[in-house]
């Protein structure tokens, strides 16, 4: 028995329906020219290698377009999951306020090749990295860059090298970052294949120095435009694990569930979320039940009609996005562990549009998700600093805003 029948058997049959139904509807809408769109969060998604999946359907034509979070971006900056060794940073002579709670300190686990990309680029501590690497420590894989030296200093640091880059030609950072980002990366695929990948709004706060780079580069409000055209295009929207969507349901440019009635009273284009299928693959039960109760009597219409607090009405702790998730008609609430539910549902997808996946995810408490973070570690690069400075130099250039190679 494969292991995506294996997965199927541990889903209950109530979710793997809905797995169908989703695919049904991705189906429809390829058939139709329609865009299907994702909208992920971080953490379970770098980890159970379904961003690099996502990756492989952007490239395959399946999704066409991307919504995320600046965490993500640093981390596929940084080859998505990396291999690090941690040592107590005392040991090294770090002032302890400056190391995280457990006191420990990182260092990325590369070879000399890597380095030397890296070295050319900003100077480099080999001294500490040779006595933290002789120290007594623990070796893990966990989603790259972040607070491992010195992958972790250089994606934020070349981050904000590309600001003004970013800002001379008109594009927001993920864009441009993309033109050098690894091809098994949302960023790179994206670039490659032109279409946007994008941090939402409340999502820019995360990836340190990257987040605030993103959110330098251009502004909210052409991120909310931009954010608001891509999922016009889309009759499918699937969210993976993400907190804060509100942007999607009750956004500046929305009407249907949200606050975009006065944004196109003023004559500014809007969309409206109608007729989409809004699919969350989420753990959260509290879901399910507040989707429920809209389907059995309305509820939560109800409240929001007679300006009634939703948590005290449903008993239920209410995130912000519950609302307009429970009350559009072709939501699908898919509750379950996401790293058993994508490769179910890539796996359906595949076959439904005849199609070859080269990657699939695993998760990663499996024999199969640890043999795919390893692939991932081994095969998804940190970005090409030179290649998106020429990849970006041949886009100015046709744009007719550089006259010379930029170094």
């Amino acid at each position: 028995m494969s292991y995506i029948a294996k997965l199927k058997e541990q889903i209950p049959p109530r979710v793997n329906d809905r797995l169908h139904t989703l695919v049904q509807s991705i189906v429809k809408a390829k058939e139709l020219g329609r865009g299907v769109v994702i909208c992920t969060g971080s953490g379970p998604n770098i980890h159970e290698g379904i961003t690099t999946m996502i990756a492989e359907l952007i490239q395959l034509g399946v999704i066409d377009g991307v919504l995320t979070s600046s965490a993500v971006v640093a981390h596929e900056m940084a080859g998505a999951l990396d291999r690090v060794y941690r040592v107590e940073g005392r040991l090294l002579g770090l002032d302890p306020g400056l190391l995280p709670m457990d006191e420990r300190f990182e260092v990325t686990v590369i070879d000399q090749e890597t380095i030397a990309q890296i070295e050319r680029e900003m100077p480099v501590d080999h001294e500490l990295i040779n006595k933290a690497l002789s120290l007594p420590g623990d070796t893990i894989i966990k989603a790259a860059g972040n607070m491992a030296y010195p992958v972790g200093l250089r994606t934020e640091v070349i981050a904000r090298d590309f600001v003004d880059l970013a800002r001379t030609i008109g594009l927001p950072l993920e864009t441009v970052v993309g033109y050098g980002a690894d091809e098994h990366t949302m960023l790179g695929a994206g670039a490659r294949k032109g279409i946007p990948v994008l941090v939402t709004v409340p999502q820019l706060i995360g990836g340190g120095a990257v987040g605030l780079s993103i959110a330098d580069a251009i502004s909210v409000t052409e991120r909310c435009a931009r954010i608001s055209r891509l999922i016009d295009s889309a009759d499918i929207i699937i969210e993976s694990a993400v907190a804060l969507t509100q942007e999607l349901h009750d956004g500046p440019f929305e009407t249907y569930t949200g606050h975009g009635i006065w944004t196109a009273w003023s004559g500014r284009k809007t969309f409206s979320l109608r007729n989409k299928v809004l699919a969350r693959l989420d753990l959260d039960p509290n879901l399910e039940k507040v989707w429920q109760a809209q389907r059995d009597n309305a509820l939560i219409q109800q409240a929001i009609a007679r300006g009634l607090p939703k948590t005290k009405i449903t008993g239920i702790p209410f995130r912000m996005e519950m609302s307009g998730f429970a009350r559009l008609e072709n939501s699908l609430p898919i509750i379950g562990d996401i790293g058993k539910l994508w490769p179910v549902l890539a796996s359906e997808l595949a076959e439904a549009l005849d199609i070859d996946l080269h990657f699939v995810s695993a998760p990663q408490e499996t024999q199969e998700g640890q043999e795919m973070r390893e692939w991932i570690v081994e095969n998804v690069k940190i970005v090409d600093r030179q290649a998106v400075l020429d990849n970006v130099f041949e886009l100015s250039r046709s744009m007719g805003i550089l006259t010379a190679s930029v170094k």
